[in-house]
């Protein structure tokens, strides 16, 4: 138990002897869950202190739950539950057992909301989201970062705070997409989140009424959908081909009715990783001065394009207040760390700080400010810089292992940037090969998974960040075993 209050209900006094109440209560809380085999009692000192009886009666409480096998004491490791094997009489009807916490509710739950599926972290080569690899995370100068706003403003960054974030960090974050996607934002332009999730839920929240129309890419990402949903939007899928969401059938879209918003991502499409196109882009916020729509621009993976040079936001362009532009920290740096933004108008983040108060008063202030440290120090710019060489090297491995291994069965075109590629299937079934691959440890993602009418299609996503060369090299044998087996 440690040094925690072990809280006990000793019943009235005509139960028994104190020392037969305080036994009868342990034993009690053993049978119900409470008390878990081999967790620790207090000492007989210190329950007897937080009991306020004398030091005797609990030793002799501990004596008699000893006898009995409910508990047994060991040198160096103090007195501790046993296990039920241990038990030397038989349990009373009365008694128990009883589940820690009910199995059913004593109520009705609503109907359950639309959810993705998490990954399975069990498999030892994840090929599947394009994720990026936290081994290479900068954690001792961010630990050193965390240390040092601590010692610094320990009373100001561990108290309540700003709901919009660390102004440390948003002031850093606004530097970086002035330089590196050319916005003209500030510090005040940017409200900090944990993670793009819950960005994306936020920016929903704020601006859907229940059955506002949101148009969103045919194959994209199906948690931000869900954010959606999850506030009233009917979904209205738009294909997606090589030059990114098809903008004259959104335009179609248009004239068979009104839309609230719409969500993509232009930059690197996910899953299929093409980019939008200029014409397209015009054309898109064209729309969106015309019918007064909210773009959504989910920006996830900006930092990582090897290729000639990246393709500026929308956010960049717009000058009417349409575009709400998210990102992430999560690919840069690691996803654990939850911190994501969103770049809007004014009054769109007044209403997200009000929002946000309801569910999260604020993010982690001191992990907000060490994150900004590392920012202005220069060490996270290094970081990207050293990663981006990384996942270029890692992506070019992973092409030639599936080019060796798979041959004509698989039809690549490199990504211009990005953490995955999206590869097309020939004589293979891209669902049943995930199946065996995942029993041969490696997780790939059909296109199925990210198709809005979940329709087979021979397409699949692979992720090439996560691990090292000689990693992949290992996972495409085992792809090339899975695609050769029946």
């Amino acid at each position: 138990m440690g040094s925690w209050t072990l809280a006990l209900d000793l019943g009235p006094s005509s139960e028994g002897g104190v020392a037969i109440r305080i036994a009868s209560a342990i034993r009690a809380e053993i049978l119900r869950g409470r008390l878990l085999p081999d967790q620790r009692l207090p000492g007989s000192r210190t329950l007897a202190r937080q009991l306020g009886v004398n030091r005797n009666t609990v030793t002799a409480a501990y004596d008699a739950l000893d006898a009995e096998g409910w508990i047994r004491t060991e040198p160096a490791r103090g007195r501790r539950v046993a296990p039920p094997s241990s038990r030397n009489r038989p349990v009373r009807r009365d008694e128990g057992p009883r589940a820690a916490m009910p199995g059913r509710l004593g109520f009705a739950l609503g109907d359950p909301p639309a959810t993705t599926a998490s990954s399975d972290p069990s498999l030892p080569f994840d090929l599947g989201g394009g994720l990026p690899d936290v081994r290479l995370v900068p954690w001792e100068a961010l630990a050193r970062a965390h240390r040092r706003v601590l010692q610094r403003h320990a009373a100001r960054i561990l108290d309540y705070g700003p709901v919009a974030g660390h102004p440390g960090l948003r002031a850093q974050l606004a530097v970086m997409l002035a330089e590196t996607r050319g916005l003209a934002c500030t510090g005040d332009d940017v409200f900090v989140t944990r993670g793009s999730q819950m960005a994306l839920w936020l920016v929903a929240a704020a601006i859907l009424r229940p059955g506002d129309r949101v148009a969103v890419e045919a194959f994209g990402y199906r948690p931000a959908w869900d954010a959606l949903r999850a506030h009233g939007a009917d979904l209205i899928p738009i294909p997606v081909d090589d030059d990114g969401l098809d903008v004259p059938r959104l335009t179609e879209v248009l004239e068979q009715g009104p839309l609230r918003a719409v969500y993509l991502t232009p930059h690197h499409q996910y899953p299929t990783t093409v980019a939008l196109g200029g014409p397209r882009r015009l054309a898109l916020l064209d729309l969106a001065r015309k019918h007064r729509l909210a773009i959504i621009e989910d920006d996830y993976d900006h930092e990582f394009h090897y290729e000639g040079p990246p393709v500026l936001p929308l956010a960049t362009l717009d000058h009417g207040g349409h575009v709400i532009y998210v990102g992430t920290l999560s690919k840069v740096l690691a996803p654990g760390l939850r911190i994501g933004y969103v770049v809007a108008p004014p009054p769109l983040l007044r209403r997200i700080g009000a929002l946000r108060v309801a569910i999260d008063r604020q993010g982690a202030l001191s992990l907000e400010a060490a994150v900004a440290e590392l920012m202005e120090d220069g060490e996270l710019q290094r970081h990207v810089w050293r990663t981006r060489r990384c996942y270029l090297s890692r992506r070019d491995t992973l092409l030639d292992a599936l080019r060796t291994h798979l041959g004509d069965r698989i039809h690549l075109r490199p990504p211009s940037g990005g953490l995955a590629l999206w590869a097309e299937v020939s004589g293979l079934d891209a669902d049943e090969w995930a199946e065996r691959a995942a029993v041969r440890g490696v997780r790939i993602r059909p296109a199925r998974q990210f198709a809005f009418d979940g329709r087979r299609r021979p397409f699949v996503r692979l992720g090439f960040a996560r691990h090292d060369e000689d990693e992949l090299r290992v996972a495409v044998g085992h792809l090339a075993r899975a695609a050769s087996a029946r």
